[in-house]
């Protein structure tokens, strides 16, 4: 694995995620869209209450989040959505999945996190 490769895709995720950089609707076409139905199928068996997923390619960023419900949120407004589910955790959440997300794209791997929110 490349150091290199890996600090390029981690300071997009952060420029993208945590600076609000701008998100690739044509990246979202492309390697999301397709991915709908298996990230629903991933929610529903493990009773996940949101999921949501990036993916990077040169140097370009997408997001999608599926609700419950099965609506999605695409690009900026999946990170406006995941915001207000992590209103005080955001930053720091986002900060422990970048390494892992980051470890994924290097293997090939679309990541992704499937999310049960805690009963007060």
């Amino acid at each position: 694995m490349s150091t290199k490769k890996a600090k390029e895709i981690e300071n997009r995720l952060i420029d993208t995620l945590l600076n609000n950089g701008v998100m690739v609707q044509v990246l979202y076409d492309f390697e999301l869209a397709r991915q709908v139905d298996g990230l629903k199928k991933s929610m529903q068996e493990d009773n996940d209450d949101y999921i949501f997923t990036v993916t990077e390619n040169n140097s370009d960023i997408a997001m999608l989040l599926i609700e419950k419900s099965g609506k999605l949120y695409i690009n900026e407004r999946a990170r406006e959505k995941l915001k207000t589910f992590w209103l005080t955790a955001y930053e720091k959440n986002i900060q422990r999945l970048i390494p892992m997300f980051t470890k994924q794209f290097l293997e090939g791997e679309l990541p992704f996190a499937g999310v049960k929110e805690k009963l007060l």
